[in-house]
């Protein structure tokens, strides 16, 4: 496929079919509006609507072809087309790009939300903007040269940094930097990257607050699962005091697995082919995943400042396995649990193998599930459990952030008498 003023481009996962439609905000196999501007060189037909190279009919009747349609349908002059900067080209990052192309005609027509891809960051392709490779020192400068070239974008609340490098457990580094420079540019941020949650919540919530900007990190938790939507968006007046969860896929698979009989490495290696597993397993096994994801959890939930150097952190052993036969046995399970509560003025936090009765809702987590429980003032507990989760789970966390970041921007709609509708 060329690169044209249509902004797809092959090594970023776009193709001219794809849907995302740089401008128009038109989905090009539901029929294209030959009024959007489009070059005919980037490989679409304004007369049919669909790829000229692809051969595929267009449909006639754009929305024969969604389903649970919503009751008003957003008008073209509502869509919002952001442009996408994203910081770390992984697995997660290329599901998420895969996932706008197939919600892509649910988010326009029932959010109003369209995107492109102009820039990538990736530390083993390099840089690339507006679909052609570019020269840095750094992922800094890159950054910072692609923010300049999106002035109009981020003058208009329309540009938006991805971040999805891997998990700095020592410093949150460099995730936290990248989001810095991205609010500073005048971009909103999305993330799944834990780190800058777990090190630098409340820095990085002033620094959006002063640019006008969102940041916003659903996926930094048992993947798209909303945790911190649910308690943002839906318990007003509801005050957390604690939490307990089974938040770790990889180590609660390796205890079930261990119950059963199947050794320590094999169910790791089990782990890792799926790609549930961390990069560096030890992130997993040695608890400091756990840890991560507990500070980012009490950070937010519990109004802490803590890092994951101050969570009380114990991992799996060398005998968690007879420990987790033994637990078995005697009709009980051996969870790796994190936990935090606010004890006074401080917040204490926690991450080890705790053996639970069997009547315990974390006691019945099985596998890669994962399971949070929520201690609340007003309504007792409410638990939330992840039969689930995975690559997809994580992409929709951020395709749900950008959903976020549009609902929050756009202007108010008007019903059909003129009135602002409720």
């Amino acid at each position: 496929m060329r690169n044209a003023e249509c902004g797809f481009f092959a090594e970023c996962g776009f193709f001219a079919d794809c849907g995302l439609i740089a401008d128009c905000g038109f989905i090009a196999d539901c029929g294209l509006n030959p009024n959007c501007g489009l070059n005919p060189n980037c490989g679409l037909n304004p007369n049919r609507g669909v790829n000229a190279e692809s051969g595929r009919e267009p449909i006639r009747n754009p929305q024969s072809a969604i389903h649970n349609q919503s009751a008003i349908r957003i008008p073209q002059s509502a869509m919002t087309t952001f442009d996408l900067v994203i910081v770390g080209y992984g697995n997660v990052a290329r599901r998420f790009v895969s996932l706008l192309s197939e919600q892509r005609r649910t988010l326009a027509h029932d959010h109003g939300v369209a995107a492109r891809v102009i820039a990538t960051a990736t530390r083993r392709h390099g840089y690339r903007y507006g679909g052609r490779k570019v020269e840095a020192s750094s992922t800094l400068q890159f950054l910072g040269d692609a923010l300049a070239k999106s002035r109009a974008a981020a003058r208009k609340g329309r540009l938006v940094v991805v971040e999805t490098t891997t998990l700095d457990v020592l410093r949150g580094q460099p995730a936290t930097s990248h989001i810095r420079a991205a609010l500073a540019g005048g971009a909103h941020v999305i993330t799944a990257n834990k780190g800058p949650v777990a090190f630098a919540y409340r820095s990085l919530t002033r620094a959006a607050a002063r640019a006008g900007r969102q940041f916003l990190f659903e996926g930094a938790v048992m993947d798209g699962i909303p945790i911190f939507n649910l308690v943002r968006e839906t318990l007003p007046a509801v005050t957390v005091a604690g939490f307990r969860g089974v938040v770790n896929s990889t180590t609660n698979f390796i205890l079930t697995a261990m119950e059963q009989g199947q050794p320590f490495a094999a169910a790791l290696a089990e782990m890792q082919a799926r790609g549930i597993a961390e990069a560096d397993p030890s992130l997993d096994v040695d608890g400091w995943d756990a840890a991560a994801k507990t500070a980012a959890l009490a950070n937010v939930l519990l109004d802490a400042r803590i890092t994951p150097h101050e969570v009380k952190r114990q991992g799996l052993t060398a005998e968690t396995r007879q420990l987790a036969v033994a637990a078995m046995a005697a009709g009980r399970r051996l969870k790796l649990v994190a936990r935090a509560r606010r004890e006074g003025r401080k917040v204490v936090a926690s991450v080890g193998c705790e053996e639970l009765p069997a009547a315990d809702l974390l006691a019945g987590v099985e596998g890669h599930h994962n399971a949070l429980v929520l201690e609340t003032d007003l309504l007792e507990e409410i638990a939330i459990v992840q039969r689930g989760g995975g690559l997809t789970a994580t992409a929709y966390a951020l395709v749900s952030d950008l959903v976020t970041i549009a609902r929050a921007t756009a202007p108010p709609r008007r019903s059909a008498r003129g009135r602002r509708s409720l």
